[in-house]
């Protein structure tokens, strides 16, 4: 017997929600309340909304689904308190996320996709390519799960975990519509980030939502051919074109660009390759955020030294580049992305 699709009650804006309802014959004022209990107080089941009529509450059971994550998997850091979750999906698919908690407040980093098809070589999320896009509600229920594990407030969001999201762009999209909503989460807009391997039409997409979030590229390399060599999807996008797509998001949204920068020993960290990166980003308004790989089992890249770090940095700044160099967290745990689901699915 086929099954019955059901609603997937918490992709849905307020708005949706209230045409869901009204064709269920409720008052409007209904949605507001279901809305507060799916987004505020982060209900697992329809059985906990107390203030709807019983015989509603059976019926949205009938009618829609209420998508909840419980992590398989919790790995917690001695070293600094990161927690790396692993989430089975209904359909069986595993996806990661990332509690990362700083001075400034805590910061979770969330999956878009089950696997990845970008192929970068150097990251264990396309190890085993993609399994299938996520929907809105199991984006946005990887900081619910997380935030109900650790009682503590996310008051940070980034879209870097497994995929691609501009290969996911509606769900996407939603996702960040529904978790800043006033009305809902709360969370602001601003302290989110957005993550591309530099999808050109996505980014200039993107910048014509009126959605102020940062804009993350994952470049590791400063020209065509070694970005290649390393991102198989930059075959289809050419670097100037998607420094370009870049140069307009900032010029639409004001928001300053992260450019991500995975040091690569012998790969990518030479000081050519740091002169290079400076020409490249001269006036795009830029900060680099230098990664030092986390290693992979499967993949043969290592850390420079921090030396030859110390020099890329110098010489960066030496020619006008905001640097940074992004802090390893959960070095002893599978903190990067994939590696966690990689060894799951690898000893299944």
């Amino acid at each position: 017997m086929a099954r019955i699709m059901k609603t997937d009650i918490k992709s849905l804006s307020e708005t949706e929600l209230k045409s869901l309802l009204e064709a269920l014959g409720e008052k409007p004022f209904r949605a507001a309340q279901v809305f507060d209990w799916i987004h505020k107080k982060k209900a697992q089941s329809f059985d906990e909304m107390t203030n709807l009529s019983l015989a509603l509450r059976e019926r949205l059971k009938e009618e829609a689904e209420l998508v909840s994550l419980v992590p398989v998997s919790v790995q917690a850091s001695l070293l600094d308190g990161t927690r790396k979750y692993l989430f089975r999906l209904e359909d069986g698919n595993l996806i990661e996320s990332v509690f990362m908690p700083y001075h400034h407040g805590n910061s979770v980093c969330v999956s878009s996709q089950a696997g990845c098809r970008m192929g970068c070589r150097f990251c264990a999320s396309t190890i085993h390519g993609l399994s299938r896009n996520l929907k809105a509600s199991e984006i946005l229920e990887q900081v619910y799960a997380i935030e109900r594990d650790t009682k503590e407030r996310v008051s940070h969001v980034v879209m870097m975990g497994s995929g691609e999201p501009f290969d996911n762009y509606e769900a996407a999209v939603r996702f960040i519509r529904l978790i800043s909503d006033d009305k809902g989460a709360d969370l602001s807009i601003r302290n989110i980030t957005v993550s591309t391997c530099g999808l050109t039409e996505g980014i200039r997409r993107f910048a014509e939502e009126d959605l102020p979030v940062t804009l993350a590229l994952s470049l590791h390399a400063p020209n065509q051919a070694l970005r290649e060599s390393l991102m198989p999807i930059a075959r289809r996008y050419d670097l100037q074109e998607v420094i370009e797509g870049c140069s307009f998001y900032f010029e639409t949204t004001h928001r300053r660009l992260t450019f991500e920068y995975a040091l690569m020993n012998g790969i990518n960290d030479s000081e050519a390759c740091a002169r290079e990166l400076s020409e490249l980003l001269k006036g795009q308004h830029a900060h680099i955020n230098l990664i030092p790989v986390n290693p992979v089992e499967e993949r043969d890249f290592r850390q420079p030294d921090s030396a030859r770090i110390a020099s890329f940095v110098k010489i960066l700044e030496k020619n006008g580049i905001n640097v940074t160099i992004r802090r390893t967290m959960g070095a002893d745990i599978d903190g990067a992305c994939g590696q966690l689901r990689n060894r799951v699915l690898q000893n299944s």
